[in-house]
């Protein structure tokens, strides 16, 4: 190739700067094909995934039954609308209703949008149950946080890349630090209707709270009759080796928040899932979206409901996660200031001042492995959890090294 010669990857990148809003900034590779835990680049280069599109695909690129319902319901019929019944959206809200332990399911498209559809609904359930004054209602949230990117979340986040520049902000919330019981305590009054929460924060770089953090929060919101809103949209459907981190502590919220991998890395499709008396709060016309609970995610979502009853997911993101975290705390150089998670789900955070876990990544990808960074100083892993023993510890090998390399030490 001469010098002035372009690889595939580089003009389809040029094109994509040139043609969409630059509200990302990607590692430079151009994924073409993907099959569980691999994917290849448009010029043949092959890497390990250790991100799984946030948790998205945690079982795994084009699982071959989720592409096979998919296929199947792509034969059939694809958008009703919600103006019309479809024939699988009643199985699939039973299911995940059951799958949760609850009664209802409002469903979504994107994870955004069912914290969205959880913020109305706490403030409804505020005013018609609970008895709060109408637009007095409160929600708590925790520091660090990161729920999405609308502009009522963002209204609560003290992250200024997402907030700053977008104002006038949405009111009504109270942030009080992540894993701090009595700043929570303390933050509840008669106007408060719920606590959201990430039962372990992602975005942060997979922080995972203190012991008895989530069942106390739990304790208190009973006691002050407070919903308890779990945003299980990246920790929950196996990721931290339980169906749903809320598990290990024996924690069942008054609320879900679902997305992510219950599309299974086909389809978007998210959910709020709760108890009838507090869903029940929304009536015709109040709440909606046109591709909410059409029929091809749902028939992609029940297949993996029926893969996640299994068991098998879960047991295999607690047992191999549970091998690397030990391996890594054993093995990272001293630059490494901190290895944390539960189950495949895992921040390596560098320390202050030294080289930015950016260029850890990009070296990595050119080592076959892509993982991704969050705010400068943490890389985070979460492969997908279809990822077999010697591939991960082929993805462990290659970090192990790049986190050892002589010229990014500083």
């Amino acid at each position: 190739m001469s010098i002035t010669e372009r690889t595939t990857s580089e003009r389809l990148i040029d094109q994509m700067e040139t043609w969409s809003a630059h509200n990302y900034h990607p590692l430079p590779v151009v994924i073409a094909e993907a099959e569980g835990a691999w994917v290849t680049d448009v010029d043949g280069k092959r890497y390990l995934d250790m991100l799984a599109a946030y948790s998205a695909l945690n079982f795994g690129h084009r699982h071959p039954r989720l592409v096979e319902a998919a296929k199947r319901q792509l034969d059939r019929v694809t958008l009703t609308s919600r103006a019309f019944h479809n024939d699988l959206l009643g199985e699939f809200c039973e299911q995940l209703a059951e799958l949760c332990g609850m009664e209802m399911v409002l469903p979504m498209n994107t994870g955004a949008e069912a914290v969205e559809t959880a913020v109305k609904t706490a403030r409804r359930w505020g005013y018609d149950v609970k008895g709060v004054g109408m637009d007095r209602a409160k929600i708590v949230v925790c520091g660090g946080n990161f729920h999405g990117r609308t502009v009522t979340i963002i209204s609560f986040s003290d992250d200024p890349s997402s907030y700053g520049g977008f104002g006038p902000y949405t009111p009504g919330f109270v942030q009080v630090p992540y894993g701090d019981v009595a700043a929570l305590e303390a933050a509840i009054d008669d106007d408060t209707v719920g606590f959201l929460v990430e039962p372990i924060q992602g975005e942060a770089g997979i922080v995972v709270p203190k012991e008895g953090y989530l069942a106390a929060a739990r304790r208190i919101c009973t006691e002050r009759n407070v919903l308890f809103i779990a945003d299980e949209i990246q920790s929950g459907l196996g990721r931290t080796g339980t169906t749903f981190a809320v598990e290990h502590e024996g924690v069942r919220p008054d609320l879900f928040i679902l997305g992510k991998a219950l599309g299974g890395g086909i389809v978007p499709i998210s959910a709020v899932v709760s108890r009838r008396d507090v869903l029940g709060v929304i009536k015709p016309g109040e709440h909606g979206s046109t591709f909410g609970g059409n029929p091809l995610a749902c028939a992609v979502g029940l297949e993996v409901l029926d893969i996640l009853r299994s068991g098998e997911y879960q047991r295999r993101s607690a047992d191999l996660g549970a091998s690397l975290i030990a391996r890594l705390r054993a093995e990272v150089p001293s630059r490494v200031v901190d290895v944390r998670g539960r189950g495949l789900w895992v921040g390596i955070q560098m320390r202050e001042g030294s080289t930015k876990a950016r260029t850890y990544c990009e070296r990595l990808m050119d080592a076959g492995v892509l993982a991704k960074d969050t705010h400068e100083t943490t890389i985070r892993l979460a492969p997908p959890l279809s990822i077999s023993s010697e591939d991960l510890a082929w993805g462990a090998d290659r970090l192990l090294e790049t986190l050892a390399s002589p010229d990014l030490a500083r």
